[in-house]
C-alpha cells in the first residue's frame, strides 16, 4: 500500500514536472517566435538616417543691394532648396571677408568655399581668363557667348587654363548672359575717338587692353570702389555694367551722362567658382545640382533682367536727371580696330590665348552667321507697331 501511494505520487510529480517543461518549453517557444517577428519587421522596415549638413560660405563680388548681389542669392537658393538640407550655402556681400578683385585667391586659399563673380577681376593671373568673361566683341551676345561655353568647347578650354595651365584648385561654370554693357558716365559726352586720349578711365579684363589701344589711362577697380573714385577726381570717366546696378551704386550722383553701347564688353556672364578639393568632397548629386541651378539660375537673371533694367533706366532718366547718348559710329568703328590689334598681339604672345580666340571665332562664325540670314530684323518689325523706344535719347 505504502509502495503504491509512493508510486502514485511519483507519477503525479513526473507528471507535474513534465508539464512545468512542457509550458516552459511552450512559453520559449512563443517568446522565440515573437523575438522572429519583431526582428524580421526591424529587417524589413527602413532605416531613417538624416544626413550632416554641409556648410559653406561663398561671397560675391557685388554689395548687398546691388541686382547682381540679388542674382547670386537667387543661385544659393536653388542650391539650397534642391539640397534638402544637406548642403547649405551662405552668401556674404562684397567686402565681408575679401575685396571684389581677391575673391579666387581667396576660394584657393581656403577662406571662401565659393564666389559669384566675373573672370575679368582675375585676368592679372592670364589674360585669357578675360575671354570666358568679357570676350571680343564678334557679333555675338551673352546668351550665344553662353552657347558656346556648353556646346563649341568653352568649358573645356576654361577648365584647361584654370586646372592645367594656373594650377588652381578650382571648379567653375559661367552663368548670366548680360546685355552689352555702356560706354559710360561722363561729365561730358564724348563725340569723337580722339577724346578718349589720355581719358583716365575705369573698366576690367581684356576691355583694359582695348582702352588703352585707344590711348585712355585705364585703372582697375572693383564694383563697389567706382563711384568714390569718379566723385573724387581719381578717374574722369567710368563704367560699371547695367542701369539697376549703377543707379544703386550712385553714378547718376556723380555724373550726368551715360553713353549707350559700346564693343568694349558686348557680352558677359558670370563666373559661379568653388574650391575644387571642397566641391569634389560632395556626392555626385549635389555636385549635378550646383551645375544644373547654375544653368537654371541664368535663365531666371535675363529674364529678371528684362523686368529691371528698362525701368531703371528710365527712373535715371525721368528721377535722376540723366542724359543718355548713343556712342558715335567712329568711336565704335575704333573700338573694332583696336579689338583686331589686341586679339593679334595676345595671341601671339600666348598659343592658348589664341587657341580661345580660334574657337570663339569658329562658333560665332557659324552661330551668328545663322541668326543673320535666319532671323527677321526686330527693329523693324518694333517700330512698326511702336515707333521709336520711349526712353528718351539726346542726340549728339
Amino acid at each position: 500500500m505504502t509502495k503504491e501511494i509512493l508510486t502514485e505520487k511519483g507519477r503525479t510529480a513526473s507528471a507535474n514536472a513534465a508539464a512545468k517543461s512542457s509550458g516552459a518549453s511552450r512559453r520559449g517557444f512563443l517568446a522565440a517566435g515573437a523575438a522572429t517577428v519583431v526582428g524580421g519587421a526591424a529587417l524589413t522596415s527602413p532605416t531613417v538616417l538624416r544626413a550632416q549638413t554641409t556648410t559653406w560660405n561663398m561671397q560675391s563680388g557685388w554689395p548687398s543691394g546691388d541686382i547682381f548681389h540679388e542674382f547670386a542669392q537667387d543661385f544659393v537658393n536653388m542650391v539650397n532648396d534642391m539640397a534638402g538640407g544637406r548642403l547649405q550655402i551662405n552668401l556674404l556681400p562684397a567686402g565681408s571677408v575679401v575685396g571684389a578683385l581677391e575673391l579666387q585667391d581667396a576660394i584657393v586659399g581656403g577662406s571662401l568655399e565659393g564666389a559669384h563673380g566675373v573672370t575679368a577681376y582675375w585676368y592679372g593671373k592670364s589674360k585669357a581668363a578675360s575671354l570666358f568673361g568679357t570676350p571680343p566683341s564678334f557679333g555675338w551676345n551673352g546668351n550665344q557667348f553662353l552657347g558656346w561655353m556648353k556646346y563649341g568647347g568653352g568649358q573645356e578650354l576654361y577648365d584647361e587654363l584654370v586646372q592645367d595651365i594656373l594650377g588652381l584648385d578650382l571648379v567653375g561654370y559661367l552663368s548670366g548672359p548680360m546685355p552689352t554693357q555702356a560706354l559710360g558716365w561722363f561729365r561730358s559726352p564724348i563725340t569723337r575717338a580722339e577724346e578718349l586720349q589720355g581719358l583716365r578711365y575705369r573698366t576690367v579684363g581684356l576691355a583694359a587692353d582695348l582702352m588703352e589701344e585707344l590711348g585712355s589711362a585705364v585703372t582697375i577697380l572693383g564694383g563697389p570702389d567706382i563711384v568714390p573714385a569718379l566723385d573724387r577726381g581719381v578717374i574722369d570717366a567710368a563704367e560699371f555694367n547695367n542701369p539697376s546696378s549703377d543707379r544703386h551704386l550712385g553714378f547718376q550722383d556723380v555724373a550726368d551722362y551715360w553713353m549707350l553701347q559700346s564693343y568694349h564688353q558686348d557680352c558677359e556672364a558670370f563666373e559661379l567658382s568653388f574650391n575644387r578639393t571642397r566641391y569634389n568632397e560632395l556626392d555626385d548629386d549635389l555636385q549635378a545640382i550646383i551645375k544644373h541651378a547654375a544653368e537654371a539660375a541664368s535663365t531666371d537673371m535675363s529674364w529678371k533682367a528684362m523686368s529691371r533694367y528698362p525701368q531703371d533706366q528710365m527712373g535715371l532718366v525721368e528721377d535722376d536727371g540723366v542724359t543718355l547718348h548713343i556712342t558715335p559710329d567712329e568711336i565704335l568703328e575704333a573700338q573694332l580696330d583696336a579689338w583686331e590689334r589686341v586679339i593679334e598681339r595676345n595671341s601671339d604672345e600666348d598659343e592658348f590665348f589664341g587657341r580661345v580666340i580660334e574657337s570663339q571665332m569658329a562658333w560665332v562664325r557659324d552661330v551668328v552667321g545663322f541668326n543673320m540670314i535666319n532671323e527677321a530684323p526686330k527693329e523693324k518689325a518694333y517700330r512698326h507697331f511702336f515707333g521709336e523706344p520711349q526712353i528718351p535719347v539726346t542726340p549728339l
